[in-house]
């Protein structure tokens, strides 16, 4: 009798915690529609449509860098005949539908799926298997983004992905990827679910394709190679980001992936539409991070804000009073936790704003107040200054404010830093090497690439008239090292 009434008793608390757990939000919280149903269903359902994939052709140069291709020589051209200069090569990426108007469709991705060279043919097909060629109509390789248009007829059905709020999203919430994983397996706007691992991820290097503005969503929904430009979504089925890059020690995905932000895409898109380029404010200074000895030094209260280490004159900073050694605090109201992020507040000001930068300079707190310019397009004027000069010394280079030197963290307090050396040049003859910084040129000063192309055509004009055959550079090595190096002009 006393067994039956423990067994009783046991039975009743069983019951009782049962009921207790029915009626709590453990279950109400787990992610079930009334139906039953994952609530995955419903955000893939109204939004897998306006998912795209993105097939490339490009030619390829198969030269080598001094422009020869391997084995050629006679030898080898007696054997086997001449070689061919190119070949054609097939990538695939992911896209999804922004916008359409009339016939016009509207696709966004990333710069590094299209940005292939000349010579590329873009194909994109839609969820209902038509294909369409595309035309770029803007690429952004400092945020890896891109914009491309289809023309499709008036009875195709479009739909168009709901962007949703970046800012908004936390670290542990659900992250939804779509995309075209492995092209060539044919896993057209594959599924897969995650959770936002983290926001404001920044200095990521990803080799040749690592932009110059970063604020990533890291998210552990399986990102693998093809998933690029692929949109990110919320559980609500709203864009939060473009699928971007991952972190893999196998070439697949092993949770680490990488999306950028939607609220940083707006701005891009709106402005290649709009403007056709990307316009991007610029104060003129060298930012630095704040490390704990920096701020023990400077006798900050916390780590955080950026460091000026340079003022470039005539540009804005110079204007609103910005010193070296400033602590840049507040920018246009925002709070700068560091240089990328700092990066990103300076590029999306409008240009033309006055805004307010807080500082701290000598423990005492200051608001400076900064016109802001529109950045100068240098990647462009670089290319053609160094088309023109390349074939005679065979160097190519770029301002310290370039995208070069702040993919490589190479900083200076002057001078222009090497990108590039042409084979079987004057300047490929010298122990000159990518990565240095050439500060003076025959024992001047160099401050901008004026400068250097000034005094690289005064060279010239002295080698033409049998005056001088040697440049005397005095170049700062990547390990901050100074050394003079020359270059002989007769080779």
């Amino acid at each position: 009798m006393v067994i039956s009434l423990k067994r009783i008793i046991l039975v009743s608390v069983i019951l009782v915690i049962v009921f207790s757990l029915c009626n709590t939000d453990i279950f109400s919280r787990y992610p079930l529609t009334e139906t039953g149903r994952s609530p995955f269903v419903e955000v893939v359902r109204d939004i897998t449509e306006s998912v795209v994939n993105i097939q490339v052709e490009a030619e390829v140069d198969t030269r080598l860098p001094g422009g020869q291709l391997p084995f050629d020589d006679d030898f080898f051209r007696f054997f086997f005949g001449p070689r061919q200069q190119t070949r054609r090569s097939v990538s695939t990426g992911s896209g999804f539908i922004i916008d359409r108007h009339g016939e016009d469709v509207y696709i966004l991705t990333n710069n590094h799926v299209v940005d292939k060279g000349d010579n590329t043919v873009i194909t994109v097909t839609l969820a209902d298997k038509a294909k369409y060629n595309a035309e770029i109509l803007g690429l952004d390789p400092q945020t890896d983004l891109a914009v491309i248009k289809i023309s499709v007829p008036q009875n195709e059905t479009i739909v168009k992905a709901p962007l949703g709020d970046s800012d908004r999203i936390e670290i542990g919430e659900w992250a939804i990827a779509i995309g075209n994983p492995f092209g060539q397996l044919g896993l057209d706007r594959t599924v897969t679910v995650g959770v936002i691992s983290a926001t404001g991820r920044a200095s990521l290097n990803f080799g040749g394709h690592s932009p110059l503005y970063q604020d990533y969503i890291q998210t552990d929904a399986a990102i693998n190679p093809g998933n690029s430009g692929g949109p990110l979504l919320s559980i609500e089925g709203k864009v939060i980001g473009i699928n971007t890059a991952i972190t893999t020690t196998s070439g697949g995905n092993i949770g680490i992936g990488f999306a950028i932000p939607i609220n940083m895409a707006k701005k891009v898109v709106n402005d290649i539409l709009t403007e056709g380029r990307v316009v991007r404010a610029y104060l003129g200074i060298l930012p630095q991070e704040i490390t704990s000895d920096l701020q023990q030094s400077l006798g900050l209260e916390r780590i955080g804000g950026v460091l000026v280490a340079q003022v470039e004159r005539g540009t804005p900073a110079t204007d609103a009073g910005l010193k070296n050694g400033d602590v840049i605090v507040e920018f246009a109201g925002e709070v700068v936790r560091d240089v990328p992020r700092f990066r990103i507040l300076v590029a999306e000001a409008g240009v033309g704003e006055r805004v307010p930068i807080k500082i701290i300079r000598n423990n005492q707190h200051r608001t400076l107040y900064a016109v802001l310019e529109e950045m100068p397009d240098e990647s462009i004027v670089q290319k053609e200054e160094a088309a023109e000069e390349r074939p005679w010394l065979g160097l190519e280079v770029q301002d310290l404010k370039g995208n070069f030197a702040a993919r490589h963290n190479i900083t200076a307090d002057h001078g222009v830093v090497i990108t590039s050396i042409e084979m079987n040049t004057p300047a490929h003859k010298s122990d000159l090497r990518v990565g240095e910084v050439i500060k003076e040129i025959n024992r001047e000063k160099i401050d901008s690439i004026n400068d250097y192309n000034r005094l690289i055509q005064e060279a010239q004009d002295k080698h033409n008239k049998g005056e001088s055959n040697i440049i005397l550079c005095y170049v700062l090595t990547p390990d901050n090292n100074y050394r003079y190096v020359t270059i002989n002009l007769e080779g």
